[in-house]
């Protein structure tokens, strides 16, 4: 399943309104932990590529079946930009510059490649039996096991995904 987003920061509501209501379709209860650490790399795969690329972007769901318990979700925002995903390194006072990071400490694996004329960005969570602790990483590739924004008070800068900064990609 997939929406159209246009080069407007107030589609990344839309886009958050939009997978949250697929969520709800597969089985996965909006206070579940993967529901919103969903919603978060949602909020900032979104984020970097309308406000960042000035492109229309495609935002992609691939979702369990209801009732399945060990699953994977992946998240796929498609953008016009050949510009690659670079993460940035930015200390406590820059209100920038933190998206992929959050990406790469929240989601089991992530990445991107080149798509036609632009580029595309992935990520995927584990839906896991059991709960887990999170594990905000500050680079060097994904994170193995199953994590919710628990733990996410300690990561420098993080003020709840509404208010999040974001860099270009």
């Amino acid at each position: 399943m997939q929406l159209e987003i246009r080069p407007d920061p107030a589609e990344v509501g839309r886009a958050r309104r939009w997978a949250r209501s697929r969520l709800a379709g597969c089985g996965i209860a909006a206070d579940e932990p993967l529901a919103e650490t969903l919603i978060l790399l949602v909020s900032e795969l979104v984020t970097n590529a309308v406000v960042h690329t000035g492109c229309p972007a495609v935002l992609r769901l691939s979702l369990p079946r209801p009732a399945t318990d060990p699953a994977t979700v992946r998240l796929e925002v498609a953008d016009g930009s050949t510009r690659a995903p670079v993460p940035r390194w930015v200390d406590g006072e820059e209100t920038g510059g933190r998206g992929l990071a959050l990406v790469d400490g929240l989601a089991d694996r992530w990445g991107w490649s080149p798509e036609g004329v632009g580029k595309h960005i992935w990520c995927e969570l584990d839906r896991c039996a059991e709960p887990r602790a999170a594990a905000v990483a500050c680079g060097g590739g994904a994170v193995a096991a199953c994590e919710g924004l628990e733990g996410l008070d300690g990561y420098e800068g993080y003020e709840g995904y509404e208010g999040l900064a974001y860099e270009a990609v």
